[in-house]
């Protein structure tokens, strides 16, 4: 029987494969986002779990364990929404139960992170939490809107300088046709603009994909035309033109993307640029995932 009790189906950011899964909350406290289904089904109706539960689950995996655990996730959509105090004592926990640890993570929400003072997470980073994963989705606030992301540009801009601020480690996540053919040109530019403000330590995009319908989300976005496979490619060619990053890791590798990208940017730009440009002019000779590989 496992030491953990988790409620399927579990999500995780790919970097996270070989961390230990540690719910500390089920589901997501907005969970309005139009796009996204992970946290959709019954069973993961947002709830914090108790405080005796998560450390006694701490104390269990590490007795089961012992020194292999070296990186904990903290599950679910937004961790960062339980009060300071009960994610210090989390943290503690297990830095008293799992000494081998060298990195905590966790999603966050912008929102709930705006809701602690820099001291509180200056506090979290002392305690050993170490890297965020921000969903910002676009900084184009007509984009956030539409899809009811509940945020603007300047919500995650102030979100994603706290946790720099405070020495955490921030990987901020942007879908590639989520503006759709309508907003797609001011998607990609002020998605670029928001990483050119925040200078996260780490870049990723994903295409948006929609695995159970897309009614849902044209429901709130009536207006929206999924772009092609080429139109994709011209919008990412827009984002990585408008980026002016110093020393970010930029990865566009997820299962959704049709090409591969990994890089530095911006030392590796023009790289990355000119893989793009190959994808626009000649996609047959861009060495694109075929559809059966993206795993929609």
């Amino acid at each position: 029987m496992s030491p953990i009790r988790y409620i399927e189906p579990v999500f995780r950011p790919p970097s996270e494969a070989e961390s230990l899964i540690l719910p500390v909350t089920d589901g997501c406290s907005w969970n309005k986002c139009t796009f996204c289904e992970m946290y959709t089904a019954p069973q993961k109706k947002f709830a914090a779990r108790k405080e005796e539960e998560v450390v006694e689950s701490i104390r269990l995996t590490a007795l089961r364990y012992g020194d292999q655990v070296r990186r904990v996730f903290l599950a679910d959509g937004d961790a960062l929404v339980l009060p300071t105090r009960r994610l210090l004592n989390i943290l503690s926990a297990i830095k008293t139960h799992m000494p081998a640890v060298r990195r905590i993570s966790s999603y966050c929400l912008p929102r709930n992170l705006l809701k602690k003072t820099l001291s509180e997470i200056n506090e979290l980073a002392a305690a050993g939490l170490s890297m965020v994963y921000v969903g910002a989705e676009s900084g184009d606030d007509e984009v956030l809107t539409a899809v009811d992301k509940g945020e603007t540009f300047d919500s995650t801009c102030a979100a994603l300088d706290k946790l720099g601020n405070a020495g955490i480690s921030r990987s901020v996540m942007i879908l590639n046709g989520l503006g759709g053919k309508l907003l797609t040109q001011q998607h990609a530019v002020n998605s670029a603009k928001l990483a050119n403000a925040t200078q996260p330590e780490f870049l990723a995009t994903l295409v948006v994909s929609f695995p159970q319908g897309e009614a849902r989300y044209r429901a709130g976005f009536p207006a929206w035309e999924p772009l092609n496979q080429h139109e994709l490619f011209v919008e990412m060619e827009q984002f990585l033109s408008t980026l002016e990053l110093k020393k970010t890791v930029f990865r566009s590798d997820h299962a959704s993307n049709w090409l591969v990208l990994k890089g530095t940017l911006g030392a590796e730009k023009e790289r990355l640029l000119a893989q793009v440009r190959q994808a626009i002019s000649a996609p047959e000779n861009a060495h694109l995932r075929p559809s059966w590989a993206r795993g929609l």
